[in-house]
């Protein structure tokens, strides 16, 4: 593969969602390249050859397939009529390699239940210890057990918003935000935790009990 997984650190994984909330994918310092269906044609379209390309390639036409057989490091094709969706089947190879981060690009934007199956899949990566982000224009999402954590203030996303995954989230502490919080309690669909900022350049966020979702956002919109 061109690379010992001992080097494999940062893995970013691109699916096929509208392109037009890609980020610039050459701007991220990522170490091995996984291109599901169209994602594999949006890295090259990026002047970056995936390390793997996979899925069944259903988005592409003959044309577009053999660009990419001829440009990926490595092709998986899989039948279309299959158990796993093409993203699932880029997580699952990447877990097989010694890596500290994954980040999702190309994951949000499109149909609703692909956009609500990724924000699921977080659920299930953090538990294996890796850190894992979902990124596009306007969003990166992270999700997480209960801890004390870091954020670091971005200009990029300079909004952001706590929302539980679990119906509620206990024991919520903000220090170094606009709005802080002391040991609150937040259930899931209340609004009081949404688009907060950092008023230093590095904020703490713990709670005791859930899982909390964190995204933080740009001011494209509200």
């Amino acid at each position: 593969m061109g690379q010992t997984n001992k080097q494999l650190k940062r893995i970013g994984i691109v699916a096929g969602g509208p392109s037009e909330r890609l980020v610039h994918l050459a701007d991220y310092e990522i170490d091995y390249w996984i291109g599901c269906d169209r994602g594999a044609l949006y890295l090259l379209n990026s002047n970056i050859n995936p390390n793997l390309a996979i899925g069944d390639f259903d988005s592409v036409d003959e044309k577009e397939l053999e660009v990419i057989k001829s440009s990926a490091k490595n092709i998986q094709i899989h039948p279309i009529e299959k158990d796993l969706t093409d993203l699932e089947l880029g997580i699952n190879a990447a877990l097989k390699l010694n890596a500290e981060s994954l980040s999702l690009f190309g994951v949000t934007g499109g149909r609703i239940d692909h956009e609500l199956n990724s924000l699921f899949l977080l659920e299930r990566l953090i538990d294996t210890g890796l850190k894992v982000k979902i990124i596009d224009q306007q969003n990166t999402v992270s999700m997480y057990h209960p801890g004390r954590y870091q954020v670091d203030r971005s200009e990029l996303y300079p909004k952001i918003s706590f929302l539980p995954l679990t119906k509620q989230v206990t024991g919520l502490n903000l220090t170094h935000f606009y709005y802080p919080l002391i040991d609150q309690t937040i259930n899931r669909g209340e609004s009081l935790t949404l688009s907060n900022h950092l008023i230093e350049q590095i904020g703490h966020f713990s709670f005791n009990s859930g899982i909390l979702i964190v995204i933080k956002s740009s001011e494209q919109s509200d």
